[in-house]
């Protein structure tokens, strides 16, 4: 997770080298970070702080200057990008929630959240949990699985058992449309309030 102590900025990339830009898995920690210091509320909105400004008036946190860079152009969070992050999350924390309501399911009832992609391998969980991107449960309740899907294909291709289990998962899934869930809007609206 993004650090920020004053106007402090600590923050990783990838093998150390120098920062040109921001991942998905990065910009969660990000507005995890940028939140627990109560630089961004719960609604979204950046507050007063010496690394927010306002460029072509909209306002944004600066995690790299461009002096820090040693070029011209600084790497900011925008307020446009922590909404897109507020919608993404709602979005996601919305399907969790409508599954769970669905099989009349609490939080404490599930036993295992499995991350696949890239972006689910490199997702820190301790950020996506704090915003409410995934639900609150212990960090042993989580698997980081990498290529899901290209593992399940290659396994698929080589055994005949493989592809029968997979087709017979695919009998018993379920569709659930989540627009059509009681209180849609009001579920998705909650949910896309970080913490």
């Amino acid at each position: 997770m993004l650090n920020i102590a004053k106007d402090k900025v600590e923050y990783q990339t990838v093998n150390g080298t120098p920062p040109v830009g921001i991942c998905g898995s990065g910009i969660i920690d990000a507005v995890a970070g940028l939140h627990a210091a109560g630089i961004v509320d719960a609604s979204g909105r950046l507050h007063e702080h010496p690394r927010v400004h306002v460029t072509n008036g909209e306002r944004e946190f600066v995690l790299v200057s461009g002096d820090e860079r040693g070029v011209a152009h600084a790497i900011t969070i925008t307020q446009h990008d922590v909404r897109e992050i507020q919608l993404a999350k709602g979005a996601i924390s919305t399907g969790i929630q409508v599954l769970m309501q669905s099989k009349g399911m609490a939080g404490a009832d599930v036993e295992l959240v499995i991350l696949a992609g890239a972006f689910g391998s490199y997702l820190d969980l301790a950020a996506g949990v704090s915003i409410g991107l995934l639900p609150s449960l212990p960090p042993d309740r989580f698997r980081q699985v990498g290529n899901a899907a290209g593992a399940g294909a290659r396994m698929a291709l080589v055994s005949m058992a493989r592809r029968r289990e997979a087709a017979e998962l695919a009998r018993r899934m379920e569709y659930i449309e989540l627009a059509a869930a009681p209180r849609f809007m009001e579920t998705f609206s909650r949910a896309t309030l970080l913490g």
